[in-house]
């Protein structure tokens, strides 16, 4: 599982100077899903509604491995594919960049289109705030009252706050913790507590 990814915090909007009295608008938001990035690229239509194209991609999934992208009517592959490298490039995910073009009345071409296309994107980019995401992992202890200190000495010793405790027949402490330390602490705890307490890993 990834240990750690990365999103922007919050929509953006961005028009790079015109190439050719063309402009260039990219339109950048994080995204949870291929149905929240269809609707970003809509909100965008419906708004640039007199632009003659608006191209967009996608990317998704914490290690980024799905991914879409669309030419909105230019030559294929001058849009699209520089856009969803951009955000390939920007190290980003659950991101999708549209990029809507008014045309200026000078052709630019397949190559002069990929450089301001992805010039357009990555611009966009720029401006946006990128966030970590770190996942987490539940770990559940159970413990009997007699071991109470026993889970006080690990959290002092790691450094880790104490969560606040579930009392009953025994006491339940859950430790939302970066995934990829979920399993080395519900050992730590089983060692410390010379096996006598009851810990379960959540999903």
């Amino acid at each position: 599982m990834t240990d750690a990814w990365r999103t922007i915090e919050a929509p953006v909007t961005h028009e790079i100077p015109k190439i050719k009295r063309s402009r260039f608008i990219a339109d950048v938001a994080p995204v949870e899903d291929a149905e929240a990035a269809r609707a970003h690229v809509e909100a965008v239509r419906k708004r640039e509604h007199a632009a003659r194209h608006v191209c967009w991609a996608y990317r998704l999934g914490e290690d980024g491995s799905v991914s879409r992208s669309s030419d909105d009517g230019e030559p294929s592959g001058s849009a699209g594919r520089p856009i969803l490298q951009a955000i390939e490039g920007a190290d980003v995910t659950h991101v999708v960049v549209a990029v809507t073009r008014y045309y200026g009345g000078v052709k630019l071409g397949v190559g002069g289109l990929v450089r301001a296309y992805g010039d357009a994107a990555a611009a966009g980019l720029a401006h946006a705030d990128v966030k970590t995401i770190v996942p987490t992992r539940d770990v559940v202890v159970e413990v009997g009252y007699e071991q109470l200190g026993v889970i006080e000495a690990l959290c002092a010793r790691e450094g880790r706050e104490r969560p606040a405790p579930t009392y009953g027949d025994r006491v339940t402490f859950v430790f939302s913790v970066p995934t990829a330390e979920a399993e080395g602490l519900a050992a730590r705890v089983i060692e410390q507590s010379a096996g006598r307490a009851t810990v379960t890993l959540g999903a």
